[in-house]
């Protein structure tokens, strides 16, 4: 069992990577492996609908974090928790542009694995921001794994989350829920529903 998180703040050792990191501890006290990719500083190409990854399955964009996670994913992942720093009330645009190729290129490998967003901020905005990255998770039908409270922790500096005691139970507490989730949901192994063929509807007639 793997999980996979991603952490989309341009710091690399700053809160979003505690937050994740403490997550992270409790998956692998469960018996759950786990890897952290970070997105880094770098700009980060969005989609521009090309059709390229339709074709060739993946993005034509082949850049580095999107190639790991790519490599990460085709190897075989049992859940995917994404985090991300608090940026006007949402998650880091930079991530939102590598997520948008990430889940339009290989949704169908997402399909059903349990999935969490984590937000960190001084002080608000990070509901709205975990309800951008969960939109994602819905599309590609992945259950979405919720702990004891909202999937936040607060802190500006880096380290600064660390203090908030409850934040950091409540990223534990996500972790126990991830690992007993997948240990009973193996996609993998006994796949999924079967679905209807899908409809594709404009409202332009």
């Amino acid at each position: 069992m793997k999980v996979l998180l991603i952490n989309g703040s341009p710091r690399a050792n700053g809160n979003t990577q505690l937050a994740l990191s403490e997550v992270a501890k409790v998956l692998n006290q469960e018996g759950v492996q786990t890897e952290i990719i970070h997105i880094g500083k770098g700009p980060s190409q969005g989609c521009i609908a090309c059709g390229w990854c339709g074709r060739e399955g993946k993005c034509t964009f082949n850049d580095d974090v999107y190639y790991r996670i790519w490599r990460t994913v085709k190897d075989g992942i049992d859940g995917l928790i994404i985090g991300t720093p608090v940026y006007y009330g949402g998650p880091n645009g930079s991530l939102c542009a590598l997520l948008d190729r990430v889940f339009y290129s290989m949704g169908r490998d997402l399909e059903y694995l349990p999935a969490a967003s984590i937000a960190v901020c001084r002080r608000g905005g990070a509901v709205g921001a975990t309800e951008r990255l969960n939109r994602y998770f819905a599309l590609m039908k992945m259950p979405i794994v919720s702990s004891q409270y909202w999937n936040i922790a607060y802190g500006q500096t880096p380290g600064q989350a660390a203090q908030d005691a409850e934040g950091m139970q409540t990223m534990r507490t996500l972790g126990q829920n991830m690992a007993w989730l997948i240990k009973r949901l193996d996609v993998q192994k006994e796949g999924h529903p079967a679905a209807e063929q899908r409809e594709w509807t404009n409202f332009v007639r």
